[in-house]
């Protein structure tokens, strides 16, 4: 990725990290079990790559790697993983690598069936090829249709399509599934059909056997439902209503186990127990994430390790950034909670309320009350919800004197302390709530705060000022308490957003005419405008600094404007328009959310972990298209397996002969010997050991001073090294490190000499009590340093005597200063 405004056309500022909450799609789910293990795992897809879980706790194993392009079919056996992208397959081992890819299908690839070491592929062009698995050898291939093959037997059929194949516990016997929604149980090698049964929901989507000891057989819909049918009696046992809000893509009853798993296109894997009388199933455990598309995310907290979302299935759930087991759906909000509890009622579809579109989260003081507040498409009243219980709240926010069925709620904020919240109306009013009791508190201005549709609100830090904005194109401050109007700011266009960074006053205002407007709200003056979209603006974040503005826009691109500078730094532009966007208080990542995507997107922050070069984008700059990034943390990019088996073009050549060791000049800095030049008799490879036993010039100074006793040179080089400079030399005195017993003589004549100077007293002990570190073992056994080390001693003991004189005395008049009255 480059790094400089120059020459780059993707983002410099983030990298696509991960996608959060996406479980399932369309794709059947693969179960398979691990002899090793002694368990189950199932495998669901989730575009280019595909999670393994498993079963027992449906515990994420592991995220692969993703491939080019979405996958289309999966199979799997004891050991592999087979993924199908367009008309190429790969194997997976340990359900992340790719180990083999196969390529020679010149269309879609549907159908994968492994069989010992080797597998069938079977395309959109009736082509079945096998291959052997671990050499990637086509072995056989060929068409239905050709000449080539040899067809065994026709079955006549039933008139309509086959939409599902399931073999049966009994040999010779499979289930057909058919576009009419009926099911043939068929013995294939008499061509003999046993059973019949049919289903209303419409095409059978697969079909799947328990194995447990219960002959009964589930049937999946396109509506979401499933039939169970007894094989013995056969008849209908049980409906399962409502397993997926999707179809059923697929359905696996676990071996010999009373488990059924099942997934669907609605983003949602589940398991189901049967273990009730009547051979009901229900829910045991289950991954789920959105169903539709995202209409709102924001940051929940101050770790930045939850993300609150709302989506057009009606949910608001909460997804983690750090694991899966701490993400937590606080459910579909309800009209009535009480009547449903009360009446038991199962089909809730008719009291949910509609899907949010706005909310607003305070934690302060979630364990109090309720600290979330939201609006609903087309609803007046605003429901409150309760993050530590996961569950919707206690109230209804809606003003009592309003019937009509025309006003909505558009906007909503919650103070910083948690206490109230503020709702702005379409009819132009803006209201306050308290959060704990529900109570209205008021209402800013006299009948209502704008003359249009009320489309932001926003209270500061301090609970002093409220900003509100409206339709008509005002943006108006009032006094929080008495909710009476302080100022009134006309604007160039009507708004479609606002958004407060209450560390820094900052207020952001998006326009209906595609430009950005910032204020100060201390000053109430407009301190920034910014234009460049080519769409409407979707939404926008601060920084947790509050430099940079982050703004999403229908023209598929995500900008970054610099505050202080007022330049654009950063964009990047996206194969779908950004609907959401929020950044992490922590700053380290972005989240966003997009036109019909269900997950949620994280980029990190790359100036939190290398240099970048935030220069001012030119107005005619042209970003590329960046990718939208996978559930894996790390992009793992498909190798062909050609590029494994490619050969070099030449050898590698033999580096140019070195000396192993590399003579060097003595002295106190290190300096290499330049090498002889037009030498023609070739030097002996033996090294001369005095290369390596050069003294430094610390060494010579102290010999010099054995002669002519002066050993101030020798100190004045001692006091220029580093700590470990200092080491390196006083352990080169000892005659194994290439000194001698006269050179360590001469260190102690050089301390002696510094202690009858009388200076640098802490320096010469300092040096001295290294040296019997290094060198005390020794020193007992050399009497040249016995001596010298015994009068060192005497002068240590005669100096300290002397110190302690001279601390007693001053601390004789320190005493007597201190209790004397003068």
């Amino acid at each position: 990725m480059e790094r400089g405004a120059e020459g780059r056309t993707s983002s410099a500022l983030f990298a696509g990290f991960r996608a959060l909450g996406l479980f399932s799609n369309d794709i059947p789910h693969v179960v398979r079990f691990s002899a090793l293990k002694r368990r189950f795992f199932v495998t669901t897809c989730v575009g280019k790559s595909f999670h393994t879980y498993d079963v027992q706790k449906l515990s994420l194993v592991a995220v692969s790697n993703s491939v080019p392009q979405d996958i289309c079919c999966m199979a799997a056996d004891g050991r592999l993983v087979f993924a199908a992208y367009g008309n190429v397959f790969s194997a997976f081992a340990r359900n992340k690598e790719v180990v083999h890819t196969f390529t020679g299908h010149k269309a879609e690839i549907r159908l994968l069936q492994p069989f010992g070491d080797h597998i069938i592929s079977v395309d959109t062009d009736s082509i079945l090829i096998i291959w052997h698995i671990y050499s990637e050898v086509e072995k056989i291939a060929f068409n239905y249709f050709s000449s080539c093959s040899k067809l065994l037997y026709t079955f006549p059929g039933w008139k309509v399509g086959v939409t599902a194949l399931q073999q049966a516990p009994a040999v010779d016997v499979v289930a057909v599934g058919l576009v009419s929604g009926q099911i043939i149980i068929h013995n294939i090698k008499f061509d003999e059909t046993l059973m019949k049964f049919c289903q209303d929901w419409g095409p059978i989507t697969s079909i799947s056997f328990r194995t447990d000891g219960h002959p009964v057989m589930a049937a999946g819909s396109p509506c979401g439902h499933i039939g169970l049918w007894d094989l013995e009696e056969k008849k209908l046992i049980n409906q399962m209503r409502n397993v997926h809000s999707t179809a059923i893509a697929g359905l696996t009853f676990l071996h010999r186990e009373p488990l059924l798993v099942t997934n669907g296109a609605d983003n949602a894997l589940r398991i189901w127990i049967f273990d009730g009388p009547v051979g009901e199933g229900r829910l045991l455990r289950f991954r789920m994430g959105h169903s539709a598309p995202l209409t709102k995310i924001k940051y929940y907290g101050q770790n930045g390790q939850q993300i609150l979302s709302a989506s057009q299935d009606g949910t608001l759930q909460s997804f983690s950034t750090i694991h899966e087991k701490f993400n937590k759906s606080l459910g579909h909000g309800l009209i009535n909670k009480k009547r449903v509890k009360r009446k038991g009622l199962q089909n809730t579809m008719s009291v949910r309320l509609p899907p949010i579109t706005k909310f607003a989260a305070e934690e302060a003081r979630e364990t109090d009350w309720d600290g979330i507040i939201a609006c609903h498409q087309g609803k007046l009243s605003c429901s409150t919800w309760n993050y530590q219980k996961s569950t919707i709240g206690t109230y209804f926010l809606k003003p009592k004197e309003l019937k009509t069925d025309d006003i909505t709620a558009t906007a909503v904020d919650i103070t910083s302390c948690g206490n109230f919240a503020v709702i702005g109306l379409s009819s132009g009013t803006v209201d306050v709530y308290n959060m704990q009791s529900g109570i209205h508190r008021g209402t800013f201005g006299k009948e209502q705060a704008h003359k249009g549709c009320v489309r932001g609100v926003a209270v500061d830090g301090l609970n002093q000022l409220t900003i509100t904005t409206g339709s008509e194109g005002l943006l108006k401050f009032w006094n929080f308490k008495n909710k009476m109007l302080i100022h009134s700011v006309s604007l160039n266009s009507s708004p479609s957003m606002m958004l407060l960074h209450r560390d820094s006053g900052i207020l952001g205002l998006a326009l209906d005419d595609f430009s950005i407007t910032v204020l100060d709200i201390e000053t109430r003056k407009v301190v920034r405008e910014f234009s460049g979209h080519q769409g409407q603006i979707n939404d926008m974040a601060f920084s947790p600094d509050g430099r940079w503005l982050i703004s999403a826009s229908m023209d598929c691109t995500i900008k970054t404007w610099d505050l202080p500078s007022g330049c654009l730094i950063d964009c990047f532009l996206l194969d779908s328009a950004p609907l959401n966007v929020t950044m992490s208080p922590t700053g380290d990542f972005l989240a966003t959310s997009h036109v019909d995507h269900l997950g949620i997107y994280l980029w990190s922050n790359i100036s939190l972990y290398s240099v970048v070069s935030l220069r001012p984008l030119p107005t005619d700059y042209a970003p590329s298209v960046v990718m939208l990034p996978g559930t894996s943390q790390i992009q793992g990019a498909i190798v062909a397996a050609d590029e494994k088996k490619n050969k070099p073009k030449e050898p590698p050549k033999a580096p140019k002969s070195a000396p192993f060791f590399i003579p060097t000049v003595p002295g106190l800095v290190p300096r290499y010997a330049a090498p002889e030049q037009n030498s023609e008799t070739q030097q002996s490879k033996v090294v001369n050991l005095g290369i390596l036993a050069q003294k430094s010039e610390f060494c010579l100074k102290l010999e010099e001073g054995l002669e002519n006793n002066k050993y101030e040179p020798a100190l004045s080089l001692l006091k220029e090294l580093g700590p470990s400079a200092i080491e390196t030399e006083l352990r080169s005195l000892s005659p194994d490190c290439g000194g001698s017993i006269d050179v360590m003589q001469s260190f102690l004549k050089m301390i002696g000499m510094m202690l009858d100077r009388k200076r640098d007293y802490e320096l010469a002990q300092a040096y001295l009590a290294l040296f019997l570190k290094l060198h005390l073992k020794m020193l007992p056994s050399e009497p040249v340093l016995l001596e010298e080390i015994t009068k060192l001693s005497s002068q240590v003991e005669e100096n300290w005597i002397r110190l302690q004189s001279l601390f007693n005395q001053s601390m004789c008049v320190l005493n007597y200063i201190k209790s004397a009255l003068l």
